[in-house]
């Protein structure tokens, strides 16, 4: 069964008519990961727009400005800290994982895909 993604309930997020709209492949990428784990039920949609509605505002009280270019850093943080709350992935392999990613990234020549080794 499919759980329905209310896109109003997201604070602010970067859309247009047809959409969300995303400035890098990761900004999708973590989108569609909230999604997908909406779906197979980890978490109601409610729980994950307030999660992130959290995330922003802890990142207005560090005094960040709020021109939008950050919204999907915000999308992340708010990602890996419910995760690891839920016990989806533990902290040690996100920061291992996240560890990876930087070194895939200094690896691969700009404009390529980066690709994790297994």
């Amino acid at each position: 069964m499919t759980r329905p993604v209310d896109l109003d309930a997201l604070p602010a997020i970067p859309r247009d008519e047809e959409g969300p709209v995303f400035r890098a492949p990761w900004e999708a990428q973590a989108f569609a990961m909230v999604v997908r784990l909406h779906e197979a039920g980890h978490f109601a949609w409610k729980e994950w727009a307030e999660r992130l509605s959290v995330e922003i505002a802890a990142a207005r009280d560090r005094g960040e400005q709020d021109d939008g270019t950050r919204y999907y850093h915000y999308w992340l943080a708010a990602l890996e800290k419910l995760v690891t709350e839920k016990g989806l992935i533990a902290g040690a392999e996100l920061e291992r994982r996240a560890e990876a990613w930087v070194e895939a990234a200094k690896r691969t020549p700009h404009g390529q895909p980066i690709v994790l080794e297994r």
